[in-house]
């Protein structure tokens, strides 16, 4: 049997070594090519699982193992791709620490349902072939087989809203730019992912760039388009020289030019490398900034499809929308209309990161709850600590506490409790993490990316920041909550563009759900969580300590001495980290009302 290595290369992985792997596998397969019949080691996108890489799996077997490193290499072909023997040290263990062989029957796996990522972890995104060989480029010839109408249908029938945040029909939007007469016509792929612990789309794009291309290929039959640009964030390297390949790869085998396979449909891609700026995600401001001004977003006085790019007719999508339209040409949109709830079919790509054991990128369908994403796929919280919250939507959305752990994740539902699915960011909260600080946190955030443009926007936000850094420094004063209530709902009514009017959210929702928390600052001067260092000091319980000493290993100022067979912490000295609290295993270090204040 010939057997095929995949080497996770996504971002995580590599960052853990992964491209060291792959050159030791190779190595490891060239020197036993005499006896192995082992056909390659391929180079993969994102496989998911970023907490436990390198990722190495092995096909047909399936058996995939984890935290792979290089000296492992020679091992693994001569035991198992040889020998057919499993190593047990590399492989999964499941909460009653037994050893899971193949990916499928890895949790973290098992309930995770892929079309957008179909392809990603799979094959080599650099070879068309792969993803030929994989299905690719089915859709696009059926797609040329039938009528603009019979296309839009389909992906009406699918269901689909826009994986971008909004949220908005896709098919009424192709619909809204086919039947207008004007010309030219643009498409866009929205690459412009700037959420704080975001990657869904850049491991798309790196991972499987040709399923993006032909789904804008296939919206662009469906509108009369001749030409569309993939508008990509400026950091993401490896995504924008993924898109670029494929594009050239894909103009080399005549499905982009002059002639689309053959036929008098011409079309032309393009890659634009984003403004460096997070308000060039909104659909306004990315194409000012693809028109060569500065990336600000406009009034929608008329929609985009009507008067978008450089005025013309012009559909935008993200990368998760357009990748998921070759599966709904190919199955049908009733098909994909069968997944997830009425409102919100199909899947949804996550980076569920935070405080959660198993980080990594997921892909669930529409309608799971919470509970079951965090707790089921994502193995819990760490250490044992409580849950606290999770934030969706990135630095725009909301948070939403343990007592909702249960509602489905859908578009409706999380915009029903003062949240929004956003792009797919998911942020995991323990007990350990100060409400009001993480409100104050992402304020700062969308203050330095506020474009200035609108008073609510920049004034509002700059508002909220002064009293929520008042309030974690310990000098909050009765009738800020209500302010920033004020405040919160003024830009809502008021901003410009979506940016603006939901960035109040992360504030709206902690006061929401943690009034008390804000309340404990204010009228307390006690941070609950023990973060806000100004209100926070730590303790030693005796009865508790082991004695082990790790804390003061960590501390930066060395505040904890062993004296008189104790080991107090020297308040004066403490400069009130918490890393002490991190990395106690026996909770023994406890957070106290104290600080300057």
């Amino acid at each position: 049997m010939t057997r095929t290595i995949l080497v996770c290369c996504g971002t995580g992985c590599r960052a853990n070594g992964s491209m060291d792997v792959s050159l030791a596998l190779t190595a490891a397969v060239a020197a036993a090519a005499a006896d192995a019949n082992v056909c390659c080691v391929t180079e993969t996108g994102c496989s998911g699982l970023c907490e436990l890489g390198p990722l190495v799996r092995i096909m047909p077997d399936d058996i995939m193992y984890y935290r792979v490193r290089p000296f492992d290499a020679h091992e693994i072909i001569q035991k198992t791709v040889l020998a057919g023997e499993p190593i047990e040290r590399l492989l999964f263990k499941d909460s009653s620490g037994n050893h899971v062989l193949h990916q499928a029957d890895n949790p973290f796996y098992g309930h995770q349902k892929k079309i957008a990522l179909r392809n990603v972890g799979i094959i080599d995104s650099r070879s068309i072939d792969e993803y030929i060989a994989h299905g690719g480029y089915s859709a696009l010839a059926r797609a040329l087989e039938m009528t603009s109408d019979e296309i839009i249908r389909e992906v009406e029938e699918s269901g689909i809203r826009g994986r971008g945040g909004a949220g908005f029909p896709t098919g009424r939007k192709w619909r809204s730019a086919a039947v207008l007469e004007s010309s030219p016509k643009y498409v866009i792929c929205n690459g412009d992912e700037g959420d704080p612990g975001a990657f869904m789309d850049g491991s798309i794009m790196d991972g499987d760039p040709h399923s993006v291309l032909e789904g804008m290929m296939i919206g662009a039959l469906a509108i009369g388009a001749e030409e569309g640009f993939l508008y990509i964030r400026d950091e993401y390297i490896q995504a924008v020289k993924s898109m670029k390949k494929a594009i050239r790869a894909a103009e080399k085998r005549g499905l982009l030019g002059e002639s689309i396979l053959g036929t008098n449909r011409k079309l032309y891609f393009s890659v634009v490398r984003g403004g460096g700026a997070f308000v060039c995600g909104e659909s306004t401001a990315l194409m000012s900034s693809i028109e060569g001004n500065v990336g600000e977003p406009r009034a929608k006085y008329i929609h985009s499809v009507e008067k978008g790019l450089w005025g013309c007719p012009t559909v935008i999508n993200n990368v998760e929308t357009w990748t998921n339209i070759p599966f709904i040409i190919n199955a049908g949109g009733k098909k994909f209309a069968e997944i997830g709830t009425e409102g919100s079919t199909g899947t949804k790509v996550f980076a569920l990161v935070g405080k959660v054991k198993y980080t990594g990128l997921v892909e669930v369908p529409m309608g799971i709850t919470l509970r079951k994403l965090i707790f089921e796929i994502g193995g819990g919280i760490p250490n044992n600590r409580k849950f606290k919250a999770v934030q969706t939507g990135g630095p725009s959305g909301g948070c939403i506490p343990a007592s909702l752990l249960d509602i489905p994740v859908d578009f409706d539902t999380l915009k029903e409790y003062g949240t929004m699915m956003g792009s797919g960011g998911m942020i995991v909260m323990d007990d350990h993490s100060c409400m009001v600080e993480f409100a104050r946190y992402y304020v700062n955030f969308l203050c330095g990316e506020s474009c200035g443009k609108c008073t609510p926007c920049r004034e509002g936000l700059r508002h909220m920041q002064s009293i929520l850094t008042n309030i974690c420094s310990g000098y909050g004063r009765e009738g800020d909550i209500e302010l920033l209530e004020m405040i919160g709902s003024t830009m809502i009514d008021c901003s410009l563009c979506a940016l603006g009017s939901s960035a109040p959210n992360p504030v709206l929702t902690t006061i929401r759900y943690f009034r008390d928390e804000y309340e404990a600052h204010i009228r307390e001067h006690r941070c609950p969580a023990g973060v806000c260092k100004a209100l926070t000091a730590f303790s030693v319980n005796h009865a508790t300590c082991k004695g082990c000493m790790a804390c003061n290993a960590v501390c930066p100022t060395r505040a904890i001495v062993r004296l008189n067979g104790g080991f107090p912490i020297i308040t004066k000295s403490c400069d009130g980290c918490g890393s002490c609290r991190d990395v106690c295993r026996f909770n023994a270090i406890e957070a106290v009302k104290g600080g300057r204040v």
